[in-house]
């Protein structure tokens, strides 16, 4: 993979993240619910209906949720834009483990909670969100340097 690419899948990445904020959000409050209770219906595998949020702590978690979503989706998109150029094996490797961490606590967490299906749908965020980002970057400027000599 180029560093471009890299930079590019992880924009790809930081929505991925984000773009859970503000539907998390909405559930903090009644009139806006119902896509956040879809969506964890949903993540709750089978989608029957079963997952309400009439707790007020049920939609105070939902505002945390979506704040720390949103919030790691950009900074995410602020570090490759803004640190990718000057470490990116170290933004990589930051992003990478920020995403594997997640994974296990999220999925290890659904899983203790009874959502085991939830571990499926964190496989597949995982796989989208961490994609080429497995590997390290190749220069793109490499090939020409070799055949400089």
């Amino acid at each position: 993979m180029s560093p471009s690419f890299h930079k590019l899948w992880l924009k790809v990445t930081a929505i991925v993240i984000a773009a859970f904020g503000p539907i998390f959000f909405l559930g903090s409050m009644e009139p806006t619910i119902e896509p956040a209770r879809w969506t964890l219906d949903f993540l709750s595998w089978p989608l029957d209906g079963a997952t309400t949020y009439a707790s007020a702590d049920t939609r105070f978690l939902s505002a945390l949720t979506g704040g720390f979503l949103l919030g790691w989706g950009v900074t995410v998109w602020c570090l490759s834009t803004w640190v990718y150029d000057a470490a990116p094996e170290g933004v990589r490797k930051s992003v990478l483990f920020g995403a594997l961490a997640w994974f296990l606590l999220d999925s290890a967490g659904s899983a203790a909670s009874g959502n085991v299906s939830n571990v499926v749908f964190n496989l597949v965020f995982l796989l989208v969100a961490v994609g080429p980002l497995c590997r390290p970057a190749i220069s793109e400027t490499a090939p020409a340097l070799e055949h400089a000599s």
